[in-house]
């Protein structure tokens, strides 16, 4: 019987221990140097669908700022195998064509869990512990979703790329047809009708590798909390598959630099 009490004591104080250290934020990557340069501005367009223009004119006005790259740096939470861990990430984007992302999980701050992936010049790649793939069709038809769907935190490409184009569906609902190769892929998006903010953007995508899969409803949703620095675009955003009812990450942007050179350090791994 004392033996029962002994494991029981050491598998309470495991699992206190690891409660603990899933608790315990990671510090955040720095912000890599990059060299800078001038932003421009467009004219907002005429003809835009009603939730379309009243969406721009709340989050830049009659400018539309003309963006061409983009660094985020932040914290999150991720769930991969049915457990939350903290997290830390990099994310790079070639606006419109390519992007990186470096993500650490970590255990009382230090990580344990690295997951390099990104989609460059038309081919994905995802670099893991949990497994590895290049180039793969599904994930490639993923990964450019991702281009796409990231650019809510600059969303001016969404007017500045003339492969971009918006159909009204309703007052507060639009499509977003996005290129995809020879083809195009299309995001249903959701406006908020008291703000006219995004509220979510959804499309058909591809969660696994290989053949003989199916896409599944992937919706990605602006979640309330602070917004990013002399904007009125929300910092934290999460992914959620629809088959799963609830989202599998979060991330939250703590620093941003737009239109800096990433030639080079889109292509690196690590931060």
């Amino acid at each position: 019987m004392k033996i029962l009490y002994i494991l029981a004591a050491v598998f309470a104080a495991l699992i206190l221990i690891g409660w603990i250290g899933l608790n315990v934020q990671p510090k955040s990557f720095a912000m890599p140097a990059l060299q800078k340069t001038d932003l421009k501005t467009v004219p907002l367009p005429d003809g835009l669908p009603a939730p379309v223009e009243r969406f721009y004119r709340t989050v830049y006005g009659d400018q539309i700022p003309v963006i061409e790259t983009a660094v985020f740096v932040g914290r999150g939470q991720i769930r991969p195998v049915g457990v939350w861990l903290p997290a830390r990430f990099v994310f790079v984007h070639n606006a419109g064509k390519d992007y990186r992302h470096y993500i650490e999980a970590t255990f009382f701050g230090l990580p344990f869990l690295k997951v390099n992936e990104g989609y460059l010049d038309g081919a994905s790649f995802f670099e893991s512990p949990m497994g590895n793939s290049q180039n793969d069709p599904n994930t490639n038809q993923g990964a450019n979703l991702a281009v796409w769907a990231e650019a809510g935190w600059f969303p001016s490409i969404w007017l500045t790329d003339s492969r971009v184009r918006w159909e009204a569906l309703d007052e507060n609902t639009a499509l977003l047809f996005i290129p995809f190769e020879d083809q195009v892929d299309t995001f249903t998006v959701r406006f908020n009708p008291q703000t006219g903010l995004i509220d979510t953007m959804e499309a058909m995508r591809y969660r696994e590798a290989g053949e003989g899969k199916s896409k599944i409803l992937w919706i990605t949703r602006n979640e309330p909390g602070d917004t990013l620095p002399g904007m009125k675009i929300n910092a934290t955003g999460s992914a959620t598959w629809q088959d799963q009812g609830s989202p599998w990450a979060f991330f939250t942007l703590e620093e941003t630099a737009y239109n800096v050179d990433v030639s080079e350090y889109i292509r690196a791994r690590g931060q």
